[in-house]
């Protein structure tokens, strides 16, 4: 499906979505669900919103929750936080939505974080990572996180750069807003506890959705780091690694780099296709081709393949997928769907997923969720980059 017929696809169905249903299908749980579906994060978007469309249909093939059919109602959040507000006050005011499930950027959950707040809807961030989205000062009842955090992100890349003895100097090259600064902030501090001989020689923030990282590279280059930690994701990242191309950026860093951001996932690797910088070390929230899978996750992957008719599946839609799954979930604990009794039925709550068992803190409303981290190389059965090396992080023992 092109992206463009995907866009077309959401709108209509939104539009749709907002008409007056018929009397035998008023008894349905509407779920809000503000994603960016257009520019470069459209990358990540897309498939998140083809993975929690995949369980609605599971879920309603076997009869809803509660009895009652699960409606999915999509909007654009363009990656903006004043756009992703004013989506998710109007699937409130004007869908009469009964939860919000949804964001990509850290700029648009702890936007919206406030407006679930405010209106008593809870709300289910699967991508958002900032730490500042369930901070003690912005911590209440109504926001959950199903996605990793900018904390156990940082600390499992910096244990990966630990283990390299012969970096003495690190670089880093972060964008500068929430996801960036915090992931880059874990990173160097857990580095610096797991290396006290380790120098940081060199920060580079370009701003969000910058074009011309030219600038940044070269003075990164100056300052002849042994290793880099990164976070740009999305577009962007694949806009840095080519213009980092002619200079031989990674060359010089020997592919020491760290590439947060889902540097590693199949999106981006099929999009940069021979321009993909194999050798580096990257992240993903899901790897197709995980050769140590539970059972649950390759049933997952076939299934994945069937719906989205992809020989080699995207790795968002588990996002989408998890983060129903724990609202399900919530509401069958809750036997209800007010968001104050599903609220409560959140805290500690284990439920199934195709990666095991999710827990969902009561301390700070964050899943236990990790993410696959290992090696880019090229392999002769797919016609890009992929991961080798696959280790699924604990992020238990980096969360608190």
């Amino acid at each position: 499906m092109s992206r463009r017929h995907f866009a077309m696809m959401c709108a209509a169905g939104a539009v749709a979505m907002s008409l007056p249903l018929p009397a035998a299908a008023q008894n349905v749980i509407k779920v809000g669900f503000p994603m960016i579906l257009s520019g470069g994060g459209a990358l990540f978007g897309e498939p998140t919103v083809k993975g929690a469309q995949m369980l609605v249909d599971e879920v309603n093939a076997k009869g809803g929750v509660l009895g009652r059919k699960l409606q999915l109602i999509v909007r654009d959040s363009k990656g903006d936080a004043n756009e992703a507000v004013r989506v998710s006050r109007e699937l409130i005011l004007k869908d009469n939505v009964d939860f919000l499930v949804g964001t990509l950027t850290s700029a648009e959950g702890p936007a919206v974080s406030p407006i679930a707040r405010e209106n008593k809807v809870l709300f289910i961030a699967p991508i958002t990572k900032t730490d500042m989205l369930t901070a003690p000062q912005n911590l209440h009842p109504y926001v959950f996180r199903t996605a990793s955090t900018t904390t156990t992100e940082g600390r499992s890349a910096a244990a990966i750069m630990a283990k390299w003895q012969d970096v003495k100097r690190v670089g880093t090259m972060s964008y500068d807003y929430a996801y960036g600064q915090d992931a880059t902030k874990a990173f160097v501090e857990h580095l610096k506890k797991l290396r006290p001989d380790v120098e940081i020689v060199d920060q580079q923030w370009p701003k969000l959705g910058e074009q011309d990282y030219t600038p940044f590279i070269n003075a990164q280059l100056s300052r002849k780091p042994d290793a880099v930690f990164s976070s740009l994701w999305g577009g962007g990242f694949l806009t840095f690694a080519k213009q980092a191309r002619p200079v031989q950026y990674f060359e010089a860093l020997k592919f020491r780099f760290v590439g947060a951001g889902e540097a590693g996932s199949i999106e981006t690797a099929k999009s940069m296709g021979a321009d993909y910088p194999v050798g580096i070390w990257a992240n993903s929230y899901d790897v197709f081709h995980w050769d140590k899978a539970p059972q649950s996750h390759r049933d997952f992957i076939d299934r994945l393949k069937k719906y989205t008719r992809e020989e080699h599946p995207s790795s968002w839609p588990l996002v989408g997928y998890m983060a129903m799954q724990a609202l399900v979930a919530g509401i069958e604990k809750a036997r209800s769907v007010d968001s104050e009794k599903v609220s409560q039925a959140l805290m500690d709550i284990t439920y199934e997923t195709p990666l095991g068992k999710q827990t969902i803190r009561a301390k700070d409303h964050n899943a236990n969720r990790g993410q696959f981290w290992g090696k880019m190389v090229v392999d002769a059965k797919y016609p890009f980059a992929v991961m080798s090396d696959i280790t699924y992080v604990d992020p238990l023992p980096l969360m608190d």
